[in-house]
């Protein structure tokens, strides 16, 4: 008989010493104090694929839960925006078709800007991973350069 455990591990620092360097600087950002002048945000993305039902789901009774067929057409895909603020216990995920850098740069400008839960910040600290679509130049790839150089002056990457 085999003896099946979980092993949790982090990366040692000999393997991928700017992972580790990365992580820590995020770790002393999570540890910060609350500051409302410039929060900290964190934020990703997650592709979904789109289901649409084969056959009618048979609704709830007394006796019996809804029951849904496990047959589906798929409806094409969608990507969710995930942002939060843990020391607010706040959250807001949006949905897109897609998600390139415009996608990305608008869902930041759009929490940022007149309107936007973080406009009367002075700055905001934004936590998120390394994806190709995550950089400064997307803002300046979607926005005109004076309204993208206002935008990445008041965001601090980690």
């Amino acid at each position: 008989m085999t003896n099946r455990k979980i092993e949790y591990w982090v990366i040692p620092p000999e393997a991928d010493g700017e992972y580790v360097a990365c992580m820590e600087e995020v770790l002393d950002v999570y540890a910060q104090p609350y500051d409302p002048n410039c929060p900290v945000i964190c934020m990703d993305e997650q592709p979904v694929q789109l289901h649409k039902e084969i056959t009618q789901p048979i609704e709830a009774t007394a006796q019996h839960p809804k029951r849904v067929d496990y047959e589906y057409e798929r409806a094409g895909t969608a990507s969710i925006f995930m942002f939060t603020e843990p020391l607010a216990g706040w959250r807001q995920a949006t949905v897109r078709p897609q998600r390139t850098k415009t996608d990305w740069a608008s869902e930041v400008a759009a929490l940022l800007e007149k309107g936007g839960r973080y406009a009367e910040a002075e700055r905001v600290i934004l936590t998120c991973d390394n994806l190709n679509t995550h950089t400064k130049g997307a803002f300046y790839e979607t926005f005109e350069p004076e309204r993208a150089r206002q935008l990445v002056r008041r965001i601090q990457f980690c």
